[in-house]
């Protein structure tokens, strides 16, 4: 029986997660066995079937969406709620995407042989049980549980309450195609109730059952996963992401890396929020790049130097260098020089994504040595920090800490390994 058939009373939570877990941890006890070409073909199945359910999945979604709109949700979540037929086709194309990438599981990842003839080997093994945590956007679902069976897990999807009847739509489209395929029904297992409860079981660990977390969301919703999960996180609280245009910067090309790493989606957490300028070139660069941004729309906060370009610049106050926007708004400084960028950098910023904008190699050599960022970037917008640019056909989220995995978070991060070590018969004096 599906654990989607459950319907649980409130009293009954608790016993639910624990039920969920038992069966996860049995399934990726088999999904850690399954060969690439057959996980490829579930894939392949859960998007046609995907395709199949598409008025299934927008009924849902319709009902989602009205009661969203009843409790007079934010427009920009909305967005991220909504589903329409294209929308439906990218995310069983997603699907077929992971399918088509490399099997992780499996990877020899270093061959050694020891003096006394031991061959060891590090070799690629899935975590195990993997849960998600997210909140509005119901293609989550697919995207994350895709993630997970590509790499030999089994996944526990827990949807925001507004996306639940969208969410469960699709993980019951997906399981209809893995068990069509072979496949156990509870490698993908949607919790079934809206019981913020279901969240606080899901971060004790379900009895060992979970082997880590990943929150997808507000930051509310990070900041109490990464303060209370027992198990290990793959998240980033915040994405405040510079760039920094060096005296070395070409001006055409800082005007248009400026201009997307800010403005071609500003809610995304690779989004640019801060820029510095060098003061070496601020007296040519400056004026055009706040200039660019207000022209644009974006307003722009500044210090003394960023407001004498241009009366529209309001003033930046020290929060305003710690402030996530994700909105049409930056925070400009001048600063003197690399040292004093790198230092902004590491007091201010999230460790998430930040570029250096210079045909100087030297600096550009040292920015990326030692900002100590996921992901730092050498002449190129800051909104490249997503898996699917990245080449891992999608993600399951970002991740800013330094245990495993950093970085965009695919289907080679949703590994772990083991040591094989072969004898013939040595004995340890």
């Amino acid at each position: 029986m599906s654990v989607l058939s459950l319907k649980p009373r409130p009293e009954d939570v608790d016993a639910l997660m624990r039920e969920i877990g038992r069966r996860a941890r049995a399934a990726a006890r088999r999904m850690a066995v399954v060969p690439g070409p057959a996980k490829d073909e579930a894939l392949r199945e859960a998007a046609r079937s995907l395709r199949d359910a598409g008025a299934a999945i927008l009924e849902a979604n319709a009902a989602d969406m009205a009661e969203a709109r009843a409790k007079s949700l934010p427009a920009a979540t909305l967005d991220r709620l909504a589903l329409n037929p294209a929308r439906i086709e990218a995310i069983a194309q997603a699907l077929e995407s992971v399918a088509g990438l490399p099997d992780p599981v499996g990877r020899t990842l270093a061959t050694y042989e020891r003096p006394n003839g031991l061959t060891i080997e590090r070799v690629a093994t899935p975590l195990g049980v993997v849960g998600v945590i997210f909140e509005s956007r119901p293609n989550v679902t697919a995207d994350a549980g895709a993630l997970c069976l590509k790499a030999g897990n089994a996944a526990i999807l827990r949807a925001g309450s507004e996306s639940l009847r969208s969410a469960t739509a699709i993980a019951e489209a997906m399981i209809a195609g893995l068990t069509r395929s072979g496949l156990p029904a509870d490698a993908i297992q949607l919790v079934p109730t809206r019981d913020r409860a279901a969240v606080g079981a899901m971060l004790t660990g379900l009895d060992g059952a979970i082997d880590v977390i990943v929150p997808r969301g507000g930051k509310g919703l990070v900041a109490r996963v990464q303060d209370e999960a027992r198990v290990p996180v793959f998240a980033h609280l915040e994405g405040i992401c510079h760039v920094f245009v060096h005296e070395g910067a070409d001006l055409a090309m800082a005007r248009s890396v400026v201009r997307n790493s800010k403005l071609r989606r500003t809610g995304v957490c690779g989004a640019a929020e801060t820029l510095l300028v060098d003061r070496a070139c601020a007296a040519t660069h400056l004026a055009p790049l706040v200039t660019d941004l207000l022209d644009a729309g974006c307003a722009v906060r500044g210090d003394a130097a960023a407001r004498a370009v241009d009366p529209r610049v309001t003033p930046a106050t020290e929060e305003d260098w710690r402030t996530e926007y994700l909105d049409a708004i930056i925070s400009v400084r001048v600063v003197d020089g690399l040292d004093a960028a790198i230092d902004h950098i590491e007091g201010y910023g999230s460790h998430h994504t930040d570029s250096i904008l210079t045909e100087d190699e030297a600096a550009a050599g040292r920015f990326l040595a030692e900002v100590d960022s996921a992901i730092v970037v050498h002449n190129a917008s800051t909104q490249f920090a997503d898996g699917g640019e990245f080449g891992f056909g999608a993600e399951i989220g970002i991740a800013t800490g330094r245990m495993h995995a950093r970085g965009p978070v695919g289907v080679e991060q949703l590994t772990t390994f083991k040591y094989r070590v072969r004898g013939t018969g040595q004995i340890r004096p």
